[in-house]
C-alpha cells in the first residue's frame, strides 16, 4: 500500500477520515474503503490499494483513446489499474473498474517511464493512464506523469473528470491531452445513472480546456441522453469554451447492467448534425 495524498482525519478521534480526492468527500471509518474502491483508511491513515498496480498495458493507436486532432497516427503507451468513482450501469470495462479487483502486476514509475521510451521506435510518444478511472490512481499518475514529462514523454489521461480542483490542478503541469467523458448533459443522469453529479465534470473540463489539448466523448445511450435538446445544449456548452473542442458521439452496446438495444445509427448521425450546429469537430465512434 502507498499512503494517499488530499485527506484530513475526522475530529471525534475514532480514526475516522474523509478522503479530499474526488467531490464524494467520502467519511471512511477504519478499515473501510472509500466508494472508489481502492483508498483505504489503516488505523487513521488514508493509503491506496492500486499504486503501481497495472491491470492492463498495450500500444494503442492514439485515435483508440480516442484522441483524433491530437499527434494522429502516433502510438501511445496505454496503462490502466482498478477503481473508479462512478458506477455507470453501462460500463465497458466495469470487469476492472467495479468488479472484483484482478490480477495485477507492480510497475514502478520509472519502469513505466523506461518502457515507454523503448517503445518510441514504434511510434510512441508517451503514456496514456486510461480503462478504468485513473484519476482514482491519482498519487501513481502524479509519480509516473512527473517522471514521463522529466524524460520527454507527452503524458495523456482518458478520464470521467470527477475529481475536486485542487488535486486536478496540481496534476495538469504535467497532462499534455485528455479525453473527457462527459456522461450526460443533465445532473439527474449523473445522479440516477453514475451515482454522481454533473456540475464538478463542467468545472474539470474547463480546468482542461485551459491547461492542455482536450477532446469530449459522450456515449448516446437511447431514451437517457440523446434528445436533440441534450445534445444541442453539450455542444452549445462546449463551443462557449472553445467550439475547436473535438466531441465523440459513441455509439452504445448492451454491457454490464444495461441490455437496452444498440443505439440506432439514425440516432447517432441526428445527434452530429446537431451537434455540428457548434462545434467545429464532431466524431462518431462505434458505428
Amino acid at each position: 500500500m502507498h499512503e494517499a495524498m488530499y485527506w484530513i482525519p475526522m475530529k471525534d478521534g475514532d480514526n475516522e477520515v474523509r478522503c479530499l480526492l474526488c467531490p464524494h468527500v467520502c467519511e471512511i471509518p477504519p478499515d473501510g474503503i472509500g466508494l472508489c474502491r481502492v483508498r483505504k483508511n489503516v488505523e487513521g491513515r488514508l493509503y491506496t490499494l492500486n499504486y503501481g498496480e497495472v491491470t492492463a498495458a498495450a500500444l494503442d493507436p492514439i485515435e483508440k483513446k480516442p484522441l483524433k486532432n491530437y499527434m494522429p497516427g502516433k502510438y501511445i503507451f496505454s496503462l490502466g489499474a482498478f477503481g473508479c468513482n462512478l458506477a455507470c450501469g453501462f460500463c465497458q470495462n466495469w470487469t476492472i473498474a467495479h468488479g472484483e479487483a484482478p490480477s495485477s502486476s507492480f510497475l514502478a514509475p520509472e519502469k513505466a517511464v523506461a518502457l515507454a521510451q523503448d517503445l518510441l521506435a514504434q511510434g510512441n510518444i508517451g503514456i496514456a493512464f486510461t480503462y478504468s478511472e485513473p484519476l482514482m490512481w491519482y498519487e501513481y499518475v502524479l509519480d509516473t506523469a512527473q517522471a514521463g514529462k522529466k524524460a520527454g514523454l507527452k503524458n495523456i489521461l482518458v478520464t470521467n473528470g470527477y475529481i475536486n480542483p485542487k488535486p486536478l490542478k496540481e496534476l495538469l503541469p504535467y497532462i499534455d491531452a485528455v479525453n473527457l467523458d462527459i456522461k450526460a448533459y443533465t445532473e439527474g443522469f449523473y445522479n440516477d445513472v453514475c451515482k454522481g453529479k454533473l456540475s464538478p465534470v463542467l468545472t474539470s473540463a474547463k480546468l482542461f480546456a485551459e491547461a492542455c489539448h482536450l477532446e469530449v466523448t459522450t456515449l448516446i445511450i437511447p431514451g437517457l441522453n440523446d434528445s436533440p435538446e441534450e445534445i444541442r445544449s453539450l455542444a452549445r456548452w462546449l463551443a462557449g469554451i472553445n467550439p475547436d473542442i473535438p466531441l465523440h458521439l459513441s455509439r452504445y452496446f448492451p454491457n454490464y447492467k444495461f441490455d437496452l438495444p444498440p443505439t440506432p445509427r439514425q440516432t447517432m448521425e441526428r445527434a452530429a448534425k446537431v451537434a455540428g450546429e457548434y462545434l467545429h469537430n464532431v466524431y462518431l465512434g462505434n458505428i
